[in-house]
Parts: C-alpha cells; sequence; structure tokens
C-alpha cells in the first residue's frame, strides 16, 4: 500500500500550485505539516531563477541566471541556472531532519517541491530523502520531474518503490 505521494507532469503544469493548494488545507485541518517548495523569481517578466520557501516562511535561493558563459568547475548548473547548493542545504536540511526526527506518534505530512536536476546537487538532501523514505513515522507529498533524457537515480528509486504513489498531473494541457 502507498504510502508516499508524487506528483509528476512537465514543467508549468501545476505541480507546485497543487501542492500549494493541499499544503493550505492540511495546515486548516491542523494535520502536522512541514517541508518546501520552490517558487520561480520573474524580474520584468522574465525568469530570473527558483527560491526555496520553507512551509514556515523562510526563503532564499535555489538557483539564478548566470549572466556569465564560462563555467567554473565547481559550479553546480542546469541550463542556464547556477545552483545555489549552499543556500538550498542551509534552508532545507534543518526542515528535513526536524521532520525525520518526530517519534511515530508524531506523524508528520513532509512537503517536498521538488526533487529535480538542481536538488540533486546535494548529496545531503538526497541522503535526508532516502532516510524520510525508509523511516516509518513520515509521509511524503512531493512532486519529481517527468522522465526526459538521462534518468535522475533517485528519482527512478522513488518511482521504483512499492509504498509510493506517483501521479502524472496536466497531461492533456502539455499535448493540446
Amino acid at each position: 500500500m502507498a504510502r508516499h505521494v508524487f506528483l509528476t507532469g512537465p514543467p508549468g503544469i501545476g505541480k507546485t500550485t497543487l501542492i500549494q493548494k493541499v499544503t493550505q488545507a492540511l495546515k486548516s485541518s491542523d494535520v502536522p505539516i512541514d517541508g518546501f517548495y520552490t517558487e520561480e523569481v520573474k524580474e520584468g517578466g522574465r525568469r530570473r531563477g527558483f527560491d526555496v520557501v520553507t512551509l514556515s516562511g523562510k526563503r532564499g535561493p535555489l538557483s539564478r541566471v548566470s549572466s556569465d558563459s564560462s563555467t567554473s568547475r565547481r559550479e553546480c548548473r542546469v541550463g542556464q541556472y547556477v545552483v545555489d547548493v549552499i543556500s538550498f542545504e542551509h534552508l532545507v536540511l534543518p526542515v528535513l531532519r526536524n521532520v525525520n526526527q518526530g517519534s511515530d506518534a508524531e506523524k508528520k505530512i513532509c512537503i517536498i517541491d521538488e526533487i529535480g536536476k538542481m536538488e540533486l546537487f546535494s548529496q545531503a538532501f538526497i541522503q535526508a530523502v532516502r532516510q524520510m523514505l525508509a523511516g516509518s513515522g513520515t509521509v511524503i507529498l512531493g512532486t519529481i520531474p517527468i522522465p526526459k533524457g538521462k534518468p535522475l537515480d533517485l528519482v527512478e528509486e522513488i518511482r521504483s518503490r512499492k509504498d509510493v504513489e506517483v501521479f502524472t498531473t496536466g497531461l492533456q494541457k502539455y499535448y493540446q
């Protein structure tokens, strides 16, 4: 039986919006919940990057468009975006550790939006997600990218778990 639920679908289809609406409904019902979501950062109508926003309201950069065309060997990049792994870990890891440390009597729902290429530059994040999936006290509601290109190990691991249900959202809009 599935204990964790993940949404997948093309970019811009509404996965994060759905996660935010579910989060609001759960909070208003006093369900113990924590986690994070990602949000586009726009300037002058153009996407400049993404921020991580915790459910407690803390915010920090996940990535920004690089104005420098040269690539440093230490930079983590996804397309035109440079990923700020340190900022991501600073915001997200304490949330995931806090959720994971509750006893079974304090079961929580953890929102993880999303587990994608940018987030997977963090080995500590990968380890924290695996621990949450293996633990018994947390239910994960998350998002993962639709399969495209080279498979992402953790994403494929999540898809193949017996305790995970993956729902594909919005494909009809994408193909119209």
